[in-house]
């Protein structure tokens, strides 16, 4: 499901696209109920029909939902609208962890590990 600014997912205006990548499309959005921008992550409708990444989805919200660490994006939400289930988060801003990692030279060495994610890509860890 690709949102438009102005689009409502339940109580979540959306305001604009942040970014897309593998798992789905990031965007920016206003939380009406509790007055506060938001992150939201929506997996493509076609995604939502093969069942592993909809439990690789799921896995991602419910791992990032039990930490609890002031370097880990906290988890607001999940959802489902038009069989496409979406993930509310806080909005982090500032420079990504991809730009950040590609400027120092530890970031060869982290990726080499297998300690982080099966697909060990900065944006991933």
């Amino acid at each position: 499901m690709t949102l438009t600014a102005g689009t409502m997912l339940a109580q979540y205006h959306i305001c604009s696209p942040l970014g897309a990548g593998g798992m789905g499309e990031v965007y920016r959005a206003r939380d009406t109920s509790l007055k506060r921008d938001v992150a939201i992550k929506v997996l493509p409708a076609s995604y939502s029909l093969d069942p592993d990444r909809l439990r690789r989805f799921q896995l991602e919200a419910e791992a990032a939902a039990t930490l609890n660490h002031p370097n880990i994006l906290s988890i607001f939400h999940i959802g489902q609208q038009d069989s496409s289930p979406y993930i509310v988060t806080e909005l982090l801003e500032g420079e990504t962890l991809r730009a950040r990692l590609r400027r120092g030279r530890w970031c060869r060495v982290l990726l080499r590990s297998s300690r982080f994610h099966p697909q060990r890509r900065p944006f991933n860890l």
